[in-house]
């Protein structure tokens, strides 16, 4: 079975955006964006994961289930795993915002100018730093996932990355009944090649699934 470029349970507002304006080191989703997520906060599975309350079954805690599910590799972007910006500072080791164990138990693959050694952490997550652009880390990830598939983590500009170069096999959104009004947009010019092939209503989020085209 072919390994897919997956995109699982992103949170999106009404009005298209996948985090707030004004990111920062106290706000890293930026202004609102922790509204985005509201609906994965209360699932069991994400209070497993993070070590948190919550305990909600049912629709929301299935999709957040497939976050996770069938995923042997991640990728992510230099902002999701950190604030820190120019060359790695050997005097501030930013190991990123999730502790000494990370939630992922997989290699994840971080896009980088600047090179760095890869950083192993609790629980089985292994920070490699990618500096060759998003292919180079698809071909790396999916290597690493050992037949499973890969999961694109964000943040907003890595998955439009990828979904401009037509890479991202499906694409499972969270829509949440916000609105943002400015912020990273996730959805529009270049993003093609996508079609929905399935919806469900929560009354917490609508989740969307989109798959590649033929």
């Amino acid at each position: 079975m072919a390994q897919l470029l997956r995109v699982n349970a992103f949170s999106v507002s009404l009005d298209g955006y996948g985090a707030g304006p004004d990111q920062s080191l106290d706000d890293p989703i930026g202004r609102g964006g922790h509204r985005l997520h509201e609906w994965l906060f209360g699932t069991r599975t994400f209070g497993e994961r993070f070590g948190m309350d919550g305990t909600g079954e049912g629709v929301d805690d299935l999709f957040a289930r497939t976050d996770f599910d069938g995923i042997g590799a991640g990728i992510m972007g230099r902002n999701m795993f950190g604030p820190v910006r120019g060359p790695w500072d050997p005097d501030q080791p930013w190991t990123g915002w999730w502790g000494d164990r990370p939630p992922y138990g997989h290699p994840v693959f971080v896009l980088t100018h600047h090179p760095r050694e890869p950083l192993e952490m609790e629980g089985g997550t292994t920070f490699h730093f990618v500096t060759g652009g998003i292919h180079e880390a698809r071909e790396r990830a999916l290597a690493a996932a050992d037949g499973a598939d890969v999961r694109i983590n964000g943040g907003v500009d890595t998955i439009r990355q990828f979904l401009r170069a037509g890479l991202v096999d499906r694409l499972n959104l969270a829509l949440v009944p916000t609105l943002l009004g400015e912020g990273e947009r996730l959805l529009g010019d270049g993003v093609d090649g996508l079609e929905c092939i399935g919806f469900t209503a929560t009354p917490s989020a609508v989740h969307i699934q989109l798959a590649k085209t033929a």
